[in-house]
């Protein structure tokens, strides 16, 4: 059972809702084998909190990808989750991302994507969202509130340990019931500290921050890392590129490693493996009657 969950709650004297991300053995599993930066491996665990919220916030199946390119230390981040909040993500950074802080010192004059791919759709729906701010927080409290027409507050936090995020968000009649609420939930909220995020329970920070309130906990949805390997598609990917091609790459290297960024494993072929690849199919057994 996943220790990772995104807790959802209304509160319902003001109409506000809100969500509570955390990410434990999820947030480990996407760690395994890597060797982050600090800032870096910040970066990723923010960006991955907010894509829960707003995968866990999709009203049917598809999958929710968001990508940073830029021309900074960190060249490429990408995350993706779907509908089960089944998540994955990397991080691609030069060895100078240690000593920087913030989006603009780490990405530079980058873009950021996200992508909502679902069935039926011809095409995935994209929309580049504006890098304002100089953290994860900040962009998205901007971008969602452009979107959905509705002010919204984030707070985040990461660390080797973990990642979280708290989000809340003003619906239509929240001035109608009480024209001071949203204000007085935002200012309560920006006292959230980063080590109670991360080590206090999803429910005991909605005490310490609202006990004044009345909060309403939706069931708490599990997060996972689920991405088990593909060595068929991975084989039929190395057939495409023809066997003249990959006896080339063996007499370089005497190995040909792929390595799945975003699930985050490797595939390993020797001559033997690259052989058996085109190796004729054998006879089809006899069947006696």
């Amino acid at each position: 059972m996943s220790t990772s969950t995104l807790q959802r709650f209304l509160l319902e004297d003001l109409d506000i809702r809100g969500a509570i991300v955390q990410l434990d053995d999820v947030w480990q599993a996407l760690l395994t084998g890597r060797s982050y930066a600090p800032p870096v491996r910040d970066l990723l665990g923010a960006m991955s909190a907010v894509a829960c919220v707003i995968g866990g916030n999709l009203k049917q199946a598809g999958r929710l990808t968001i990508q940073l390119q830029g021309h900074g230390p960190v060249s490429l981040l990408v995350v993706d989750i779907n509908e089960s909040l089944n998540l994955r993500g990397y991080a691609k950074a030069s060895e100078d991302a240690a000593g920087k802080a913030g989006i603009s010192e780490l990405v530079g004059d980058g873009q950021l994507l996200l992508t909502l791919d679902m069935p039926g759709l011809r095409h995935p729906y994209q929309s580049y969202v504006p890098i304002e701010g100089n953290s994860v927080a900040e962009i998205f409290e901007h971008y969602l509130t452009q979107s959905e027409q509705q002010p919204a507050a984030l707070h985040t936090a990461a660390s080797s340990r973990g990642a979280a995020c708290l989000f809340l968000q003003k619906l239509p009649d929240a001035d109608r019931k009480d024209p001071d609420g949203w204000d007085r939930v935002t200012r309560l909220a920006s006292t959230v500290r980063a080590e109670e995020l991360l080590g206090l329970s999803a429910e005991d920070i909605l005490i310490r921050l609202f006990h004044q309130e009345t909060v309403r906990l939706l069931d708490a949805r599990e997060l996972t890392h689920d991405w088990p390997q593909d060595w068929d598609k991975v084989r039929d990917v190395l057939r495409s590129l023809g066997r003249a091609e990959l006896e080339a790459m063996l007499a370089e290297h005497g190995e040909i490693l792929i390595h799945d960024d975003l699930s985050n494993h490797e595939y390993r072929f020797n001559a033997d493996d690259v052989a058996a690849l085109f190796a004729e199919p054998g006879p089809e057994p006899r069947t006696l009657h």
